[in-house]
């Protein structure tokens, strides 16, 4: 009988997994849009970012949206590859995700007009990488003993 469980969740485990993964990039997208939606319409902020001379441009919904999808589910993707060919996926992801985290804030911090724009961008790359990073995480550790009972 437990083996029969085992054998079931296992077999179940890549779609939950997917799912979970799925509602991660959803809600880290919905961290950064949030931020945005206080920070704009609430606060009535302006945000601008300028590229070197060039002239600035306006930071809107659809810039917020559009990045932090993309950014989560090259992350995702990541982790898929990494859990194909690395024994310690969960830990270089994390490190992989804190860093590119980090990197990540070198554009708000040096491409925003006003000190407030470099306080809101800051904070919809942390708090994308707050909900996403564990929410990953959190789903690549529960495919792990799946994964080493199939293998038995």
């Amino acid at each position: 009988m437990a083996a029969t469980t085992t054998m079931r969740s296992a077999a179940y485990a890549p779609a939950r997994l997917g799912m979970h993964r799925a509602l991660g990039v959803a809600a880290a997208t919905a961290a950064a849009l949030a931020v945005w939606a206080v920070a704009v319409p609430l606060l009535g902020l302006h945000l601008f970012v300028r590229f070197g001379n060039g002239a600035p441009q306006s930071v809107g919904v659809d810039y917020v949206l559009g990045a932090s999808l993309v950014a989560s589910l090259l992350g995702w993707g990541l982790l898929v590859v990494l859990e194909r060919r690395a024994a310690h996926y969960r830990a270089i992801w994390t490190r992989i995700a804190i860093a590119a985290l980090l990197v990540s804030l070198i554009l708000p911090l040096s491409a925003g007009t006003t000190t407030s724009t470099r306080v809101a961008l800051a904070l919809m790359h942390i708090a994308a990488a707050a909900v996403l990073i564990p929410a990953l995480r959190r789903g690549a550790a529960a495919l792990a003993p799946a994964r080493r009972d199939v293998s038995r």
